[in-house]
C-alpha cells in the first residue's frame, strides 16, 4: 500500500489540535442530531397526520436522497472553496428545517423540510474530514476520528433524549422548535471560533512520482480507485444498520418483549451513548491501521449476536435496553477503524471528493432502508426486522475485509497514491 495519503503532517500543539477537533465535533453532533429528530416521534406523527410507518419512513428516504446528492457535490466545493462557508450554510439549513418541522400542518410540509434538512446534512462529512485530515497531527488522527464518531453518536442520543420528554411534557411541535434553537446556538459558536477552521494552502500533488503518479486534483481520477467504491459499498450497509436501529429496532423490540413506550426511547439512547463509549476504545485500537479490518469484523460480529438475541430470545423487559447498549458499544468500537479504511484509500488533496462519494453510501443506504423495514413494521413482522439487522451486520464483516483486498490505486494512469 502506498502511503501518500498517510504522509505525516507537522506536529502541532495538543491544545490547537484539541480546539479544532472539539469544534468539528460539536458541528458534527448537530448533523447527527438533526438526522434523528423525526424518527423518535413517529408514534405521535403517525396519529397527528394520519399516515403509516411506510409514509413516515419515506420522509427519511427523502432526507437521505437529497443528502446523498448534496454530499457528493459538496465534496468538490469543499476542495475548491474551502470548508468553512459550506459548514455555516449546512448548520443554518438544519436550524431552518427543525423550525419548519415544528410549524408543519401537513405531511407534505414535513416532506419539504425533510429535503431542506437533507441539503444541510449533506455537507458535513466532506467538510469534517477535510478539516481533520489537513489540520490535525497525523499521530492524533485516530483520536480525532474517535471524537468525530463519538459526537455523532451523542447527537443521535441527544435527539430522542430531547424531543421525546418535551413531546410528553408539551407537544411534538415544542420539541422540534427546541431542536431548532439548539442548532442555532451551535452555529453561533462555530461562527465565533471560525478562525480555528482556517486551512493552510493545500500541498500541491506531484506531477509525476516513483510510480508515475498524476495529481489527485485532476478531477475525477479518484473514481478509478476500486477501494473507493468498496468503501462506498461498506458504508451503504453500515447505513442500513444505523437506519434500522434509529427508526425501527427499538419499536420492534418493544412489541416483541412488551417494553413500555418510554423505555423504547431509552433503548435508542442506550445504543447511541454506548456507541460513543465504544468509540473511545476504538480510537486507541485504531492506532495500528493494519488491524482495522479485524477490529471492524469482530465488533460487528458481536453486534450481530446481540441483534439475534433480541430477535429470537424470550427476554425480560429490562434486558432489552441492556442488549441495545451492548450492540451500540460493539458498533462504536468499529467507528475509528472504519474511518481509517477510507483514509487509506484517499489520494492527496482529494479528501472532500473521496469522502463526499464514499459517505454518499451512507445516505443511499439510509434512504433505501426505511422503505424496506417500514413495510415489515406495517405488517407486524417485528422478528424479521431484527433478523434483518443481524444479517446486514454480518454483511459488514465481509465488506470490511474486501476493502483490504481490492486495489488502492486508479485503473490506468495512477492518481496520487492512496
Amino acid at each position: 500500500m502506498s502511503t501518500a495519503s498517510l504522509s505525516p503532517t507537522p506536529l502541532v500543539p495538543l491544545k490547537q489540535d484539541a480546539g479544532v477537533i472539539s469544534l468539528i465535533g460539536i458541528a458534527h453532533l448537530i448533523s447527527h442530531f438533526s438526522q434523528l429528530l423525526l424518527a423518535p416521534l413517529f408514534p405521535w406523527l403517525k396519529d397527528a397526520f394520519q399516515v403509516s410507518y411506510t409514509q413516515l419512513g419515506f420522509l427519511m428516504t427523502l432526507f437521505f436522497i437529497v443528502s446523498c446528492v448534496v454530499q457528493t457535490a459538496s465534496g468538490f466545493l469543499v476542495d475548491r472553496h474551502g470548508p468553512r462557508p459550506i459548514l455555516f450554510a449546512g448548520l443554518g439549513l438544519l436550524a431552518v428545517a427543525a423550525f419548519g418541522y415544528a410549524l408543519s400542518t401537513s405531511y407534505w410540509m414535513l416532506a419539504v423540510f425533510a429535503m431542506v434538512a437533507g441539503v444541510g446534512n449533506g455537507v458535513f462529512h466532506p467538510v469534517d474530514y477535510t478539516l481533520i485530515n489537513r489540520k490535525v497531527s497525523a499521530s492524533r488522527l485516530g483520536h480525532a476520528y474517535s471524537v468525530h464518531g463519538i459526537t455523532g453518536s451523542l447527537g443521535w442520543a441527544a435527539a430522542p433524549a430531547l424531543v421525546v420528554p418535551l413531546t410528553l411534557a408539551f407537544s411534538w411541535r415544542v420539541a422540534l422548535a427546541a431542536a431548532g434553537v439548539v442548532a442555532l446556538v451551535v452555529l453561533v459558536v462555530v461562527w465565533w471560533r471560525r478562525d480555528w477552521l482556517a486551512l493552510p494552502a493545500a500541498r500541491p500533488a506531484p506531477a509525476t512520482g516513483a510510480q508515475g503518479a498524476q495529481p489527485a486534483d485532476s478531477g475525477f481520477a479518484f473514481l478509478r480507485i476500486p477501494a473507493v467504491w468498496m468503501c462506498f459499498g461498506f458504508f451503504f450497509f453500515y447505513a442500513m444498520v444505523i437506519s434500522v436501529v434509529q427508526a425501527f429496532a427499538p419499536e420492534a423490540a418493544r412489541h416483541l418483549h412488551g417494553v413500555p413506550l418510554a423505555l423504547g426511547a431509552v433503548c435508542l439512547t442506550a445504543y447511541m451513548v454506548s456507541a460513543a463509549g465504544g468509540m473511545v476504545l476504538g480510537g486507541f485500537l485504531a492506532a495500528d491501521p493494519s488491524r482495522c479490518e479485524r477490529i471492524v469484523g469482530v465488533a460487528f460480529g458481536i453486534a450481530a449476536v446481540m441483534a439475534l438475541t433480541l430477535a429470537l430470545a424470550d427476554l425480560p423487559v429490562m434486558a432489552v435496553p441492556v442488549l441495545f447498549a451492548l450492540m451500540g458499544f460493539a458498533s462504536g468500537i468499529a467507528g475509528p477503524s472504519r474511518d481509517l479504511l477510507v483514509k487509506r484509500s484517499t489520494p492527496e488533496n482529494a479528501t472532500g471528493r473521496v469522502y463526499g462519494v464514499v459517505y454518499s453510501g451512507l445516505d443511499i443506504g439510509q434512504a433505501a432502508t426505511p422503505l424496506i423495514f417500514g413495510r415489515l413494521m406495517d405488517h407486524g413482522q417485528y422478528t424479521a426486522v431484527l433478523l434483518g439487522l443481524a444479517v446486514v451486520q454480518a454483511v459488514l464483516i465481509a465488506s470490511a475485509f474486501n476493502v483490504r483486498r481490492v486495489r488502492r490505486t486508479a485503473a490506468g494512469p495512477v492518481s496520487a497514491a492512496a
